[in-house]
């Protein structure tokens, strides 16, 4: 069975945290654990999904295997260095804060019993980027659009538009 590894050091969330989603996945298929993630509102679902496609990216460039047939075989979350910071306290006494880090190590696995996959996932339509006007510079003829003339405001508009004393 080929395995491939994908691996996320310093990820800024607590390994207790990160562990609570990282044990639902295990087992999943690639398809079923990327739905999950996608439904999930924790803040650690994010980066565990970039992870996963990365792994599978790799699976499929570097040792050409099939995206439907891999599985999670282990998720593993383990505890990354942490900040050592101070909360000033009454009487000028201080409290420790420790702000931990995680490091993870997902490896996907071929599975001989390849399913046809549950869910379509289907990435958002990216939006294209609006040129941003320079300092001092002139619109074009062809940006300058024709008004409207404003409608007259009705009394109610007026009514509700007026500041209350």
């Amino acid at each position: 069975m080929a395995q491939q590894t994908a691996q996320l050091k310093y990820l800024h969330i607590a390994p207790r945290k990160v562990r609570l989603l990282a044990n639902t996945l295990r087992g999943l298929s690639v398809n079923e654990a990327e739905a999950q993630l996608l439904l999930r509102r924790e803040r650690a679902s994010r980066a565990l999904l970039k992870l996963l496609r990365s792994a599978v990216a790799n699976a499929k460039n570097n040792q050409k295997l099939e995206a439907a047939g891999l599985v999670i075989a282990a998720i593993r979350v383990d505890q990354g260095p942490m900040l050592k910071r101070s909360l000033p306290r009454a009487m000028g006494r201080a409290t420790p804060i420790h702000k931990k880090m995680s490091h993870v190590t997902l490896v996907l696995e071929e599975s001989s019993a390849a399913r046809k996959p549950r869910f379509e996932i289907t990435p958002p339509p990216k939006k294209e980027k609006k040129e941003k006007k320079k300092r001092g510079e002139k619109p074009k003829p062809a940006e300058i659009k024709a008004e409207k003339p404003k409608e007259k405001a009705g009394f109610l508009k007026r009514l509700f538009r007026r500041k209350s004393i």
